[in-house]
C-alpha cells in the first residue's frame, strides 16, 4: 500500500479522526465563548480561579494521550483487519441497519466499562489521588480540557473502553470512524460549560454539559455515567437531579435537588 493509500484507508482515518474532529469542535467553542456569557455554567472569573491546572498543561497533557490512543487504535484496527473470507468494506458499509445496530451496542458497552472504572476511580483514595484527580484538578471544565488526565488514566478509561466497544460489538474500521468521532464530540460537549440553546446533544442525551458538570463542581459524588446515557446512575442509585436556574450577573446555575429542598 503506498503512503496516500494507507493515510486515506479506514484504520488510519479511524485511528486519526477521533483527534482532528476534538480540535476542531473544541475549538468551534473556543471561538464562540467570548460571545456566549449569558449561556456559561459558570463565570470566567471562576473557571480561571478555581481550575488547579494551566490551559498549556491541559492541551499537553491532551496531546500525549491522544498519541498514545492513535497509536494503539491503529494497532487495534491492523490486528482486527477483515481477513479474505468477511464482506468486503463496501458491504459491510452498506447495511445500515447494521452500523446503527453496531453504534448502539458500542455505546452501552462503553457506558457500562466507563461507570464502574469511574467510579472505582473515585471510591478508591489511591487511585483518586495518584490518577483520577489529576483530571478533576479542572473544577470549572471547558472544551479542549476534556480528555485531560493522567496517562495511565487514560489508557484505562478511554483506550481500553473504546476497544472494548470496538470488539464487542463487531465493528468495522470505517464505522469506528463514525462512532469514536461521535464519542468525542460528545465528550467534548459534555465539558464545554456552555447551556446553548438548540443544542442536539441537550435534546438527545440527559447526560449533558449541565449533567457532567455537576460531578465535577460537588467532588465526584453523583453522575458518574458518560458519555451518553444515564441507565447505571439510576440502577446503582448515583443518579442526582438538578435545575437549571438564571443567575443575576448572567448566565446558567445547576443547582442539586438537594440543595433545593435544603433552601
Amino acid at each position: 500500500m503506498d503512503a496516500l493509500g494507507f493515510l486515506l484507508s479506514d484504520e488510519c482515518l479511524g485511528a486519526i479522526m477521533p483527534v482532528v474532529v476534538f480540535w476542531v469542535y473544541s475549538g468551534f467553542y473556543l471561538v464562540l465563548e467570548p460571545y456566549c456569557h449569558n449561556y456559561r455554567l459558570h463565570s470566567k472569573q471562576d473557571e480561571d480561579k478555581k481550575n488547579l491546572v494551566s490551559k498549556s498543561t491541559a492541551i499537553k497533557g491532551t496531546l500525549l494521550q491522544q498519541f498514545l490512543q492513535a497509536a494503539v487504535a491503529l494497532l487495534l484496527f491492523v490486528v482486527t483487519g477483515p481477513s479474505e473470507a468477511e464482506p468486503s468494506t463496501e458491504e459491510q458499509s452498506s447495511s445500515f441497519m447494521v452500523i446503527v445496530k453496531q453504534i448502539i451496542i458500542a455505546m452501552l458497552v462503553i457506558d457500562t466499562y466507563q461507570y464502574f472504572v469511574h467510579r472505582l476511580l473515585h471510591h478508591n483514595k489511591f487511585l483518586y489521588r495518584r490518577l483520577h484527580s489529576i483530571h478533576h484538578r479542572l473544577v470549572v471544565p471547558y472544551a479542549f480540557g476534556a480528555l485531560y488526565s493522567h496517562p495511565f488514566e487514560a489508557f484505562l478509561f478511554d483506550t481500553v473502553g473504546g476497544s472494548l466497544s470496538f470488539l464487542i460489538s463487531g465493528m468495522s474500521a470505517r464505522t469506528a470512524i463514525y462512532f469514536f468521532s461521535l464519542a468525542t464530540i460528545k465528550t467534548v460537549d459534555d465539558h464545554c460549560g456552555l447551556i446553548l440553546p438548540g443544542n442536539p446533544f441537550h435534546i438527545l442525551f440527559r447526560n449533558n454539559t449541565a449533567y457532567h458538570d455537576l460531578h465535577h463542581h460537588h467532588g465526584g459524588k453523583y453522575n458518574f455515567s458518560q458519555p451518553f446515557f444515564i441507565m447505571w446512575d439510576k440502577i446503582m442509585g448515583t443518579h442526582m437531579t438538578y435545575t437549571l436556574e438564571k443567575r443575576v450577573e448572567g448566565g446558567f446555575e445547576a443547582k442539586l435537588a438537594k440543595d433545593l429542598k435544603e433552601q
